[in-house]
């Protein structure tokens, strides 16, 4: 029988200033993705895609429930120019987004 763990949708997104400043940082972040997904069990990034009304580069990932996504934020900070990543609620479908961007925001 399948194993019916339960995942959240949650976006990741970086900011346009922080893209800017360090354009290689999507393609970090895509291979920083790829290997949660060989990692964890149940991680998959759904898909990835420039957001033109913020300038925002976004990856939709589906988590597992068991994997701490600040836990793996640290983990990501640690392979990237130094940023902050701040949280916000997306009303209209209630995933969380998470935003690299520069440290003066």
């Amino acid at each position: 029988m399948e194993d019916l763990e339960t995942t959240t949708q949650t976006e990741l997104a970086v900011g346009s200033a922080y893209q800017a400043a360090h354009p290689w940082v999507v393609q970090a972040i895509t291979g920083f993705l790829s290997a949660c997904f060989m990692e964890y069990p149940g991680f998959r990034v759904q898909r990835h895609f420039d957001e033109p009304e913020s300038g925002m580069h976004i990856w939709l990932c589906e988590i597992p429930a068991t994997l701490k996504v600040p836990r793996l934020l640290k983990r990501l900070q640690a392979d990237i120019p130094a940023c902050r990543i701040s949280e916000h609620s997306a009303a209209k479908d209630a995933r969380i987004r998470y935003i690299v961007e520069t440290m003066e925001g």
